[in-house]
């Protein structure tokens, strides 16, 4: 099998995977999924990824989603993101990208390109496929907005729910969080749907070997522009985030307001990890909700 023949017939991937007639390498994967790097007969190197998780199987649409939003992140023609070469319903093929190092240019040109990202806009917050954000549903269904509303009732309030009724916040918390929720529309800010990676956390940008930023596993979406740079401080932060911004903001100065709302944005996957990783993460919610409060 050649990349030429499994671009015409996707589907034959599992089948030749299973019998063994493509090499397959162990890569590192992350929590949810398992990976491996696929060497076709030409030579060509892929990434694959399958689902690693509960043995109930694989969510509906998990994949479909994930190569529906890296091919509408692509179209925008503004930020590297690898082609999707086959997506089935167990296990979902991309062009693979030879790891490099980060640099203050690449940071750079990464700023320069987000910013390109988010002006090419989207139709409506939420998006045309269903969302997830990592094993989690995401509320995709297209709204007009405005933000704040959104946010609070698509992005917070759903994994508010989900780590309350697992247990992993305390009814104090889960009032900390609706303290924040019920002043969301004061925090300013509000603009039209950007075209947003959606779960940019560091370990979702790619530093290649040609010298550029990769954005993988999205939970891409019409979004807020800054939950993007906000995600992107998270968990120390990613290497030469300083420039990256400052590129940023020189293609797009960000509206008035926007450092205080950083904690706002980063509250949505603080709440998602409570949800999908339990009380580990109760310090980091409460600590992001006070400091939206205190903005």
């Amino acid at each position: 099998m050649d990349l030429a023949y499994l671009r015409a017939h996707p589907q034959h991937l599992t089948a030749f995977l299973t019998h063994q007639r493509i090499r397959e390498t162990p890569v590192p994967g992350g929590s949810i999924c398992t990976a491996s790097r696929l060497t076709l007969d030409d030579g060509t190197s892929l990434f694959a990824k399958a689902w690693g998780g509960e043995a109930d199987g694989v969510p509906a649409e998990f994949f479909a989603a994930e190569a529906a939003g890296l091919r509408w992140l692509r179209a925008a023609d503004a930020v590297p993101v690898p082609e999707v070469i086959a997506a089935l319903p167990d296990l979902l093929a991309l062009e693979w990208v030879e790891p490099g190092a980060a640099s203050p240019a690449a940071a750079e040109r990464l700023g320069r390109d987000l910013a390109a990202l988010h002006r090419a806009g989207a139709e409506a917050f939420g998006a045309q496929w269903r969302g997830f954000i990592g094993a989690l549903p995401a509320d995709n269904t297209p709204s007009p907005g405005p933000w704040p509303g959104w946010f609070a009732e698509r992005r917070l309030r759903p994994y508010l729910r989900m780590s309350a009724d697992s247990g992993a916040l305390s009814a104090d918390d889960v009032a900390l969080v609706e303290h924040v929720i019920s002043r969301i529309e004061g925090y300013g800010g509000s603009e039209p749907p950007a075209r947003i990676h959606g779960d940019l956390w560091p370990g979702n940008v790619l530093w290649g070997a040609d010298g550029r930023a990769w954005l993988v596993d999205p939970a891409a979406h019409g979004g807020h522009r800054e939950t993007d740079l906000a995600q992107l401080a998270l968990f120390g932060g990613v290497p030469h985030g300083d420039r990256l911004l400052a590129a940023y903001r020189e293609e797009w100065p960000l509206s008035d307001g926007w450092r205080e709302r950083v904690p706002l944005h980063q509250l949505h996957l603080m709440l998602v990890h409570t949800a999908l990783f339990g009380g580990a993460y109760r310090d980091a919610v409460r600590t992001t909700a006070g400091a939206a409060l205190r903005a």
